[in-house]
């Protein structure tokens, strides 16, 4: 007895699977109706508020000839699209949970996530308010930046800039914007808060032949001669600071240190000046020194220098 079986030929061609996948789709969208509807209607609403945005952002084209107006407008009808489709897109999706305020808070999530620079940059507005490390008018460092204080925003603090390439804290002349959460992490100090003055130090080098002593007492006077009217009001505001801060200075009157380096004797004034007024007042010390210095023979600026000795005996 013969048996006889038929079996097909495997043939790889008849598998589609664009067919397949296509076929798997429509299986879902069969099955889950709501599905299917919240889907076609997140893509409407999409194509919706794109439309409204693409044809306003032609209105503003035609009637805006500026390109840096246009683009302006253009970012900020990006924003507004993208929020106004979010909160629909939400509703779709999220339209079995019926609480408002569980929806609410999901949504303020995402923006804490999404906006988090502009919500720290509010907190950091906050702090200044609140605690007043600073105020508009103050001169201040906050990391490598310094200036004066000329603008306080919700979102950013502006500064004249000072130093740089700018020698002595003098300006720039350029205005630097400093977003507000900068001061939760980076140093902050303030050059003028509580205590209008700091102190600066002006190094003078004599020659080791000079007549370190008399050159002392000459800078001891010149400093006393210019730095005499701010020290009695820098006392007083050290009296005023100390009620805040724990500040304690000793001295506040000028004041020569002597050292020795390589070239020299050095002689280093500490004084008390204004912040803006520092090169001004290192300027008028230094042309009395220099003027005062050129009148005695026997004390002489020194300045790097190279002595070679000969010995003439294996001459």
């Amino acid at each position: 007895m013969y048996y006889y079986i038929c079996v097909d030929e495997f043939n790889p061609l008849t598998l589609d699977p664009v067919q397949d996948i296509t076929t798997q789709i429509q299986e879902v969208f069969e099955s889950s109706p709501s599905l299917t509807y919240k889907i076609v209607l997140t893509v409407g609403v999409i194509f919706v508020i794109w439309l409204i945005r693409y044809l306003a952002v032609r209105m503003v084209n035609k009637q805006l000839p500026e390109a840096k107006e246009q683009y302006k407008w253009r970012k900020n009808l990006t924003y507004v699209s993208a929020f106004i489709g979010f909160l629909i897109v939400g509703r779709i999706w999220f339209e079995g949970i019926h609480s408002l305020a569980t929806f609410l808070g999901l949504l303020s999530a995402g923006l804490a996530i999404a906006l988090k620079d502009p919500i720290t940059d509010f907190a950091g507005w906050l702090f200044i308010l609140w605690r007043k490390p600073f105020n508009v008018g103050d001169r201040i460092q906050l990391g490598d930046t310094k200036g004066d204080v000329i603008d306080l925003r919700i979102f950013k603090f502006t500064v004249l800039e000072i130093g740089n390439w700018v020698r002595s804290d003098q300006s720039t002349g350029r205005v630097v914007h400093i977003p507000n959460h900068q001061i939760f992490s980076d140093p902050l100090a303030n050059y003028t808060s509580s205590f209008d003055f700091i102190w600066n130090e002006l190094e003078v080098l004599v020659t080791f032949e000079s007549d370190w002593e008399k050159a002392k007492n000459i800078l001891q006077d010149i400093a006393d001669k210019h730095i005499e009217q701010f020290s009695e009001q820098a006392n007083r505001q050290v009296q005023r600071a100390q009620k805040a801060y724990l500040i304690y200075y000793r001295h506040l009157t000028p004041i020569v240190y002597t050292d020795v380096q390589d070239s020299g004797i050095c002689l280093t004034i500490r004084h008390l000046s204004n912040p803006r007024n520092r090169r001004g007042v290192s300027q008028d010390i230094w042309e009395d020194i220099l003027r005062t210095f050129s009148q005695h023979d026997d004390i002489e600026l020194a300045y790097p220098t190279m002595r070679i000795y000969k010995d003439h005996k294996n001459d």
